[in-house]
């Protein structure tokens, strides 16, 4: 290099301004998924092009939500993921969560079930594995808490109904929303859903818990067992 002639930036730092401009001009829904996922990753990648990485996990998860909600172990076996980009996406998962449980506790649950759903979805639909939650509502039906109960495998997970009162009682709850979600992504009420849901109103209702509904949330979407007159 001559003397006193400064080495060019290299082309992805045009490429990020640029992208950044976009997302400040018109936000993130104007963007691509693989798109999103740059901006993302630009903080743990301080000094490389990402593209090639960002669709890369976009083919390989399906979704920005996917990429966010999979597992660590998983996204290490992409290429060019470690530890940093790991913690980005988790991190950004977490913060999702946490504005959607924080919307949920802001009015009464059942004047804002759009908003109950939205949290149930960005808590549970792309989760590689069931989980079995929990919402307790006090008797004004705001939210005192919200649990996980219990984790379990690709297509099963142990719900233990005397458990869920007894943890009803312990928080001073008067009334309960159960939500489970199904790795497959269809969000179908099962056999089995059905007659958990109803052991667990039949444990609940002599200590005058209400079981309000049990939500199954999924990729394609969500079912309500109330909705569906199956409870």
């Amino acid at each position: 290099m001559r003397q006193g002639m400064a080495e060019p930036a290299p082309h992805f730092m045009g490429h990020r301004e640029r992208l950044r401009e976009r997302f400040r001009n018109a936000g993130g829904e104007a963007l691509p998924d693989y798109e999103l996922l740059e901006l993302v990753l630009f903080r743990a990648v301080p000094r490389a092009d990402v593209k090639p990485l960002a669709k890369g996990l976009i083919e390989r998860f399906g979704s920005f939500a996917e990429v966010v909600a999979a597992p660590p172990r998983r996204l290490v076996e992409v290429k060019g993921v470690g530890e940093a980009i790991v913690t980005e996406l988790k991190l950004i998962g977490a913060a999702v969560e946490r504005v959607t449980r924080g919307k949920v506790r802001a009015r009464p649950v059942l004047s804002s079930w759009s908003a109950v759903l939205a949290h149930c979805r960005a808590a549970m639909a792309f989760v590689d594995h069931e989980q079995f939650r929990v919402l307790f509502l006090d008797k004004r039906n705001q939210l005192i808490l919200d649990e996980v109960q219990q984790r379990g495998t690709v297509d099963h997970t142990p719900v233990y109904p005397r458990e869920v009162v007894k943890r009803a009682l312990e928080v001073s709850a008067s009334a309960i929303i159960l939500v489970h979600n199904h790795p497959s992504g269809d969000p179908t009420p099962s056999h089995a859903d059905i007659q958990m849901t109803k052991i667990i109103i039949d444990v609940a209702k002599p200590l005058g818990i209400e079981v309000h509904d049990h939500i199954i949330v999924g990729k394609e979407g969500h079912a309500s067992l109330k909705g569906l007159r199956l409870i």
